[in-house]
Formats: structure tokens, sequence, C-alpha cells
């Protein structure tokens, strides 16, 4: 039977297929850290109090790319190349959603308006995330190899994700609501077609990996335009949606360390 389930268990089971996925994740998680870390330290002044929860979301994503890692070396793994049509964050960038790499490499710092479009931005981006890792944590959360890290990384993505939900509906009471729905809606739509083809790239390389059938490959990519069919049609309305979490302050402490989790 062809199941989310069974999908994973296979990519896991095959030590190339899960160093493939593992660096793909580890990868996207890196630069996610180093994202948040520079608009930690560009933080205007007038939002120096946003600036250590900027930090602590960089550190919680530096600290899964190392949970990905460190899943790796268990296995006597090393990571592998990433291919350039599988890397989400770089191909977001591309399209010009988020914060330009140029702009953050600057030591000048942000304006209002770029605070709330890296907010609009991961709070789109952590909607997929959160969902992704509740998936897996639904059928692996208790696998005696990936568990603790599947349990682990679910939960910091839903701390993020009630993070963006607070902090946009702050800037949207301070005048910001138009500008934010109109990032949502333009992050949204950008996202969805990214993670189609994220999503087609990564199963090719997979089917390559694993010696998936044409028909299986076929149904998988059929399946995966599906989910953006349905996306295009009004799915990615929830990802722009604002509702008060019911996790306050969600990163409002220290990351957690990560040494132990893998």
């Amino acid at each position: 039977m062809l199941s989310a389930k069974s999908l994973f268990q296979e990519i896991l089971d095959n030590d190339e297929s899960f160093a493939l996925f593992c660096s793909i994740a580890a990868g996207g998680e890196a630069q996610g850290g180093w994202e948040n870390a520079r608009i930690a330290a560009l933080v205007p002044g007038t939002e120096r109090d946003l600036a250590p929860k900027i930090a602590r979301h960089g550190a919680d994503e530096d600290k899964h790319g190392r949970i990905f890692h460190a899943l790796l070396k268990k296995r006597g793994l090393q990571p592998v190349p990433v291919p350039p049509e599988t890397d989400y964050t770089m191909l977001l960038e591309r399209r010009g959603i988020g914060l330009a790499h140029d702009r953050l490499r600057r030591d000048e710092p942000l304006t209002v308006q770029d605070i709330v479009t890296y907010l609009a931005h991961s709070r789109v981006t952590e909607q997929r995330a959160s969902e992704q890792m509740d998936l897996l944590r639904k059928h692996f959360g208790d696998h005696p190899g990936i568990g603790r890290a599947v349990r682990q990384i679910s939960q910091d993505e839903d701390n993020h994700l009630a993070y963006c939900h607070e902090e946009l509906l702050r800037f949207a009471r301070a005048g910001h609501g138009r500008a934010i729905q109109r990032t949502l809606r333009a992050c949204a739509l950008a996202e969805i077609r990214v993670y189609r083809d994220v999503g087609l790239a990564v199963m090719a390389h997979m089917g390559r990996i694993l010696g998936w059938s044409r028909l299986r490959s076929a149904v998988l990519a059929a399946g995966i335009h599906a989910v953006y069919g349905y996306e295009r049609l009004g799915g990615w309305r929830r990802m722009v949606s604002l509702r008060m979490p019911e996790r306050r302050n969600a990163l409002g402490g220290p990351a957690t360390a990560a040494a132990e989790l893998a």
C-alpha cells in the first residue's frame, strides 16, 4: 500500500536515500539559522525586544541542522551534496520571497517593514514545516532511531508558528494589517509552487535511488500535482490566516540542546 508512512519508511531503510533526505533537511535548517541570526543582528531600534526571539528562532534552526547531521553519524553516514532543484530555501529566495541575502549581508539596520516581511515569510514556511513534522511525529514519533529527534523538531516548529502568529497580530494592531495580508498572500502562492517543484525533484531522486517503477513514480508525481491543485484552488488560505496561539511567548526562552536528541 502506498502511503506517507510506507514511503518514508522506505527512504529511512535505505542508507543512500536517508543520507539524501537528512542532507536536504540539514541544509535548509542551516540556511534558516543563518538568516535568523542576521535578522536578529539587524533589527531596528524600535523592535529590539524582538531580537532575542529571532535569535532563538535561528538557534533552533541551527540545532535542527545538527540533529540531522547527528542522525547521519549515528548510521555511519556522511552528508551528501544537495541537488539545487531540491533546495527549498534557495528557490524561495529566487522568487523574491523573504529578505534577500545580499540585504542581510550588509550591516545596515532593517526597517519595520522588513521585519513584517520576515515574519510573514516565516508564518507561511513554518506552517509547512509544522505540518510536515506533525505527520512524521504521527508515524515515527516512537521510532527507536529517529523518534526523539522528530518529537523535538516538531515541538520547535509548532513554537515557531505560534511566535509568527503572535508577532504578526501585534504588528497588525500597530497598523500594518494590509501590508501583512498582502505579503502573506504573495508568500503563500509562491511557496506552494516551490513546494510542488521541490517535491517532484526530491521524489525523482529518491525514485532513482530506490529503483521505483515508472508507474510508481508517476503515481507519486500525480499525488504531488493533486496537492498543488488543492492548494492553488484555496488550500493556501490556511497559510495566511492569523489567530492568537495557545502558546504565548513561545520563543521567550533559550533554545534546548541538540546533542542528546538524535
